[in-house]
C-alpha cells in the first residue's frame, strides 16, 4: 500500500525541498533594498504613474473581478463533463443543462444589475 503512495509523498518532499531552498537562498543572497527616495516612488509598467498612489479602487473593479473568478469557475465544472459525456448519457445532459440555465439566468441578472458596465 506504501508503494501506491510513495511517488506522491516523493514529489510532495521534493517540492517542499525546493520551496525551502529557493526562500533560504533568497534570503540569504538576494540584496538588501536600500529605501531611497527615487526607489520609493510608485512606478507601474515602465512609466511613472499618474494620479495618487493611494486612491481606493472603484467598487465597480472588485465586482468585476469576482464575476470573472465565479464564471472562470463554471467553466472548469463544464471541463470533466465534456471529457466523460458519452458515459454520463441523458442524465449527464439534463444535470449539465440545468446547470448552464442558472449560469445564464446569474449573468442575465448581473447585466440588467449594471454590474457588467464599467462607465457609471
Amino acid at each position: 500500500m506504501i508503494a501506491t503512495y510513495a511517488p506522491m509523498f516523493l514529489m510532495i518532499a521534493v517540492a517542499a525541498l525546493l520551496a525551502g531552498l529557493f526562500f533560504t537562498g533568497a534570503s540569504f543572497l538576494g540584496g538588501k533594498l536600500d529605501k531611497t527616495p527615487d526607489k520609493m516612488k510608485p512606478f507601474e509598467c515602465g512609466s511613472e504613474s499618474s494620479g495618487g498612489n493611494h486612491l481606493k479602487l472603484s467598487v465597480k473593479f472588485y465586482m468585476t473581478a469576482i464575476l470573472f473568478v465565479v464564471f472562470d469557475i463554471e467553466a472548469v465544472f463544464i471541463y470533466p463533463w465534456a471529457v466523460q459525456f458519452k458515459s454520463l448519457g441523458w442524465a449527464g445532459l439534463a444535470s449539465m443543462m440545468g446547470f448552464l440555465a442558472v449560469i445564464v439566468v446569474a449573468l442575465v441578472y448581473v447585466w440588467k444589475k449594471g454590474a457588467l458596465e464599467w462607465e457609471s
